[in-house]
């Protein structure tokens, strides 16, 4: 049997709907070492105030799209287009993280999600897409694979996951 990736938009209603397995998601992802922005001890509980207080007004407010990847039928992925810009930039949006479950990489999902991200973004009318990702991240070979340049790193951005050192950050960009 062929395993099988659909990539959806959640509305709010589906993050509610959703909110335990999102949950799990976020919480597997920073206990394998995803720098998004949380440190270690991360709950369960940490997990789901990240969807609802730092996701949701986002996309209830209509200024995020929220994508998830569902392998057979599991959230396996998700990843943030952030077009809530100032008015002086209504060509651009942010790529904000994006996450696979342990269990679900090497499948194509990350790709499969970013490509899905930009297609929505070139349906918004957004040219130019930009992103932080920490320095030497798993992430930051397929970001540049899909076209994205570097700009430059900011040394000393944040903590790593665990607390212990600082870590930079890449600034990258895509012109679609």
């Amino acid at each position: 049997m062929t395993q099988q990736t659909n990539i959806t938009k959640f509305s709010a209603d589906d993050i509610f709907d959703h909110i335990d397995e999102l949950s799990a998601l976020m919480h597997a992802c920073v206990a394998d070492g995803a720098s998004i922005g949380y440190i270690l001890p991360f709950s369960l509980q940490d997990s789901e105030v990240f969807w609802r207080q730092k996701v949701l007004p986002g996309v209830q407010e209509s200024t995020v799209i929220l994508l998830i990847a569902l392998y057979d039928g599991q959230i396996a992925g998700a990843v943030q287009l952030d077009y809530g810009t100032p008015p002086n930039q209504p060509h651009r949006a942010e790529v904000r993280k994006l996450v696979v479950h342990p269990d679900f990489r090497r499948k194509g999902i990350a790709r499969a999600l970013m490509a899905e991200l930009e297609l929505r973004a070139k349906q918004l009318n957004r040219s130019l897409l930009t992103l932080d990702t920490r320095t030497g991240d798993k992430a930051e070979p397929l970001y540049a694979s899909m076209g994205y340049e570097t700009v430059g790193a900011i040394p000393n951005f944040c903590l790593d996951v665990e607390g212990n050192q600082l870590d930079p950050t890449t600034i990258m960009f895509k012109a679609i």
